[in-house]
């Protein structure tokens, strides 16, 4: 596994959380050649450019209830998160994802930056049960281009977040 550790790097709201909880965390870099307009194989072409596994790339997803709260969902960006399932952790009859020109005003992140931590607000959160089988996971740090690389309990952690089942089976 290759892991960057950058003393002179910008931290990312994402990291200060992280470091205020005393929570040991790695970070990784990649180019960002706009690949984040991909609804699938983003992770793959994240994973390849790291030299990891998809399988630990998760990703973050922002939706709305029917009463307009929003919940974060963290889950492998290889799979597609069930809608069903979604609701079920939420406690709501509806969910939608959060369009992609609402995000930044909303959380403070960007398509394809948006971390399950550091939001301008501390939403519901979701981390998929998945993430327990893997030692270490890669979240986004907030910012394109750059990954934390993380414990998954240490992330549901520092999120205050929910263990569940997320993805979709696949048949």
């Amino acid at each position: 596994m290759r892991v960057l550790y950058y003393k002179s790097m910008k931290k990312t709201n994402a990291m200060r959380i992280l470091d205020s909880a005393h929570i040991s965390y790695g970070t990784t870099s990649y180019d960002d050649d706009g690949e984040h307009e991909l609804e699938r194989g983003a992770a793959e072409s994240i994973a390849a450019k790291l030299g990891i596994d998809p399988h630990i790339v998760f990703k973050t997803i922002v939706m709305r209830t029917e009463a307009k709260e929003l919940c974060v969902f963290c889950q492998s960006a290889v799979h597609e998160i069930n809608l069903k399932k979604a609701r079920a952790a939420a406690g709501a009859r509806e969910i939608s994802p959060v369009k992609p020109d609402e995000l930044l005003a909303l959380t403070g992140y960007v398509r394809g930056g948006c971390s399950p931590l550091g939001m301008k607000r501390q939403f519901r959160t979701f981390v998929d049960s998945k993430a327990l089988e893997y030692e270490k996971i890669y979240i986004s740090a907030g910012v394109r281009g750059e990954q934390i690389i993380i414990a998954p309990g240490d992330l549901v952690k520092a999120a205050k977040a929910e263990v569940c089942d997320l993805i979709l089976e696949e048949s």
